[in-house]
């Protein structure tokens, strides 16, 4: 198998594990431990494996051993926010209140998202195309916030769609601050500092609901899943990201997000722990269609 190959299959099991996430990590919380106290877990978790991978890496290879520029940790930090806390914290938090069919959906406008910031930010010409993309994606959007109810495990939907747009907008930031840490460094040397930095700034809201959980009644199912969101959700679809974006282009990467409600709805329904409606349908082809209208390149026409 070619190595393009091999990066479009790393790439289709990031979109499945993500899938898959939003049903697990929904089983887990508010249940078992809430959602803050969970991000701790996941934060802490991973953070250590990326340490003892950057420190193993460096035994084996030296050569791959960079140090840091000090004028790089600003960005870094800001990566840390928008990134790991402020992302997750949303994320996990909007999870707890919402489905997981609403959850995966909202998590799609993220390309749309970067595009508009990018425009806002760094000044990168739109064209009329994706404007009218974007548009067709907000209304989506919205849509899906103020009147994708569901009837199975959602307490609050509507505060819990917000919450996670707002953590797709906080990952659009993140894309773009990261950007300039990818083409410097070699991603173990700045992402164990991303998740350091970000673990110290999720501590004040994590800590306090980890030290609440009876660990001695929490079922080994849960535990399990807990691993699952920790070593897969996080620090393998990490490392399966990286190989995909070596042989594949940014684009063609991000396309693989809009695998993550197919995904997502084929388990959650599949389990009984969702439902489908016309409103989510409606949505979802709105955000999708928007997204398409985006991602398409502009055909020039040969004379």
């Amino acid at each position: 198998m070619s190595k393009r190959n091999w990066a479009l299959v790393a790439a289709t099991l990031v979109s499945i594990i993500y899938g898959v996430t939003f049903t697990i990590a929904k089983d887990v919380m508010p249940k078992h431990i809430d959602a803050y106290g969970f991000i701790f877990l996941r934060v802490g978790g991973s953070m250590l494996l990326f340490w003892l991978s950057s420190i193993g890496i460096g035994l084996l290879r030296p050569a791959r051993s960079e140090k840091i520029d000090k004028t790089d940790f600003p960005r870094i930090i800001a990566a840390s926010f928008f990134g790991i806390a402020f992302n997750m914290l949303t994320f996990f938090k909007g999870l707890s209140y919402t489905s997981p069919i609403m959850g995966a959906v909202l998590m799609v406008t993220t390309p749309m998202i970067v595009l508009v910031l990018s425009a806002i930010l760094i000044k990168e010409r739109m064209e009329n195309r994706k404007i009218a993309g974007i548009l067709l994606g907000l209304i989506g959007t919205i849509t899906l916030i103020l009147y994708g109810k569901a009837k199975v495990n959602a307490p609050n939907a509507m505060l819990g769609n917000f919450l996670v747009f707002v953590n797709a907008v906080s990952y659009g930031f993140y894309l773009i601050i990261v950007k300039k840490l990818m083409d410097k460094y070699n991603a173990f040397s700045f992402v164990k500092w991303i998740y350091f930095f970000g673990f110290l700034m999720v501590i004040p809201f994590g800590w306090g609901e980890f030290q609440s959980v009876d660990w001695a009644i929490v079922p080994t199912s849960a535990y399990i899943k807990i691993g699952f969101v920790v070593v897969f959700s996080t620090f393998l679809t990490y490392l399966l990201n990286l190989l995909s974006m070596k042989e594949l282009k940014p684009t063609t990467v991000a396309v693989f997000i809009y695998l993550q409600p197919l995904f997502a709805s084929i388990f959650a329904i599949g389990l009984g722990k969702d439902e489908l409606s016309w409103v989510k349908a409606g949505s979802a082809l709105l955000i999708f269609i928007g997204v398409y209208l985006v991602t398409q390149k502009k055909v020039i026409s040969k004379k």
